[in-house]
């Protein structure tokens, strides 16, 4: 596995923000009785659904050869799996149905992910190819799963989480508030990944017909 160890100035910027984000309760951000966080959940919603198009858009996974197509289609899997977690499997939207509903859109999403891997080994062998030629973008990476972790310790009441969450009443925002910049730089290294594999196939068709 290789590492870009270039900054980025959209992963800067993104750094700095989630620097700043546990200060939102010291400068009083309203919360307009749960309404800034249900826009925040929204909007990530939003992101994810963007994840999806973006990946069937600009990859066009079923044109695309053996191997890159399931590839393709197991990441925009990947991105619904993350919009139904972001969404309590659709529980946010449409709380009038019954849990087992939700339950059974947990359980075939996150199956279908865990089993596709497994049992494809056209898609473990595509997973360990793009391993070994792509470049990763380390800072961004770094944000991604740090950002995470941060979401994750406030949510929890983890043993650092009175450090990023100076009241307990904006629990729910600081989450939130971690989420959004763990899903953009998600979209930011797949979108970087999906430009770097479309210009290895246009230099390799390239390279055939010269």
């Amino acid at each position: 596995m290789n590492f870009n160890t270039t900054l980025t100035p959209a992963t800067a910027l993104l750094a700095i923000i989630s620097c700043l984000i546990p200060f939102a309760s010291d400068i009083h951000l309203p919360l307009l009785h749960g309404h800034t966080v249900a826009m925040i959940e929204n909007s990530q919603a939003i992101l994810l659904l963007l994840g999806v198009v973006l990946t069937l858009g600009y990859m066009k996974p079923f044109q695309l050869t053996e191997g890159s197509r399931q590839f393709w289609l197991w990441s925009v899997l990947w991105w619904v799996v993350l919009l139904g977690r972001s969404t309590s499997w659709g529980r946010d939207y449409f709380p009038e149905l019954p849990k087992v509903v939700f339950r059974s859109i947990s359980v075939i999403l996150i199956s279908s992910l865990v089993l596709s891997f497994l049992l494809s080994s056209t898609l473990r062998k595509a997973i360990a190819v793009r391993i070994t030629l792509w470049s990763i973008p380390l800072w961004t990476c770094s944000l991604v799963i740090v950002t995470f972790l941060l979401a994750d310790t406030v949510e929890h009441h983890l043993l650092l989480s009175p450090i990023f969450l100076h009241n307990g009443h904006y629990q729910d925002l600081i989450e939130e508030l971690f989420e959004t910049p763990f899903i953009l730089g998600l979209l930011l290294i797949s979108f970087d990944l999906m430009k770097r594999e479309v210009k290895y196939k246009q230099r390799r068709m390239t390279f055939t017909l010269n």
